[in-house]
């Protein structure tokens, strides 16, 4: 068996929101050989007025070593030629995300147009980018909780 490091999967059937065939969802990918970022596909031809969001599923899922969190960001030209951004900023995948319980780890995006005019986009079009990033504990202040849900469930008890 591979010793599975960091990579990407299809959302199990019953967790997928778009595709019903595995084979139609748009799996991230690097742009270059040397680009840090994956990049991540709108799923449907998108009309995003301006002050307003669009969320979508992805039925894509990230798995990563547990010292590592994927991090998504808009893509570099979407905020100047678009006047695009992801409404949260920064989107932080945690590797226990991966298979969680409730969503199976589909990944959600959502856009949000700060400018004066609708934007566009096309489905299979790149929209944000994700970079796999190491990150540190304290010797304090750390938990014991586990994952018990999907988006949002880390600080619900």
């Amino acid at each position: 068996m591979i010793k599975k490091t960091r990579g990407f999967e299809v959302v199990v059937d019953e967790y997928r929101k778009v595709f019903t065939s595995s084979a139609d969802v748009i799996m991230p990918k690097r742009g270059t050989q040397h680009s840090a970022g994956y990049d991540l596909f709108a799923v449907s031809d998108l009309e995003i007025l301006p002050g307003e969001g669009k969320f979508f599923w992805t039925d894509v899922k990230v798995y990563m070593q547990n010292d590592e969190v994927f991090e998504i960001y808009p893509r570099s030209s979407f905020g100047i030629k678009k006047d695009l951004k992801i409404k949260n900023t920064v989107a932080i995948i945690d590797s226990d995300y991966y298979s969680n319980i409730g969503n199976d780890g589909n990944i959600g995006i959502c856009l949000w147009n700060f400018g004066d005019r609708t934007q566009y986009i096309k489905k299979g079009e790149a929209v944000a980018q994700g970079i796999f990033t190491k990150f540190l504990v304290s010797d304090n202040c750390n938990t014991d909780e586990v994952r018990t849900g999907g988006t949002g469930s880390t600080d619900k008890k």
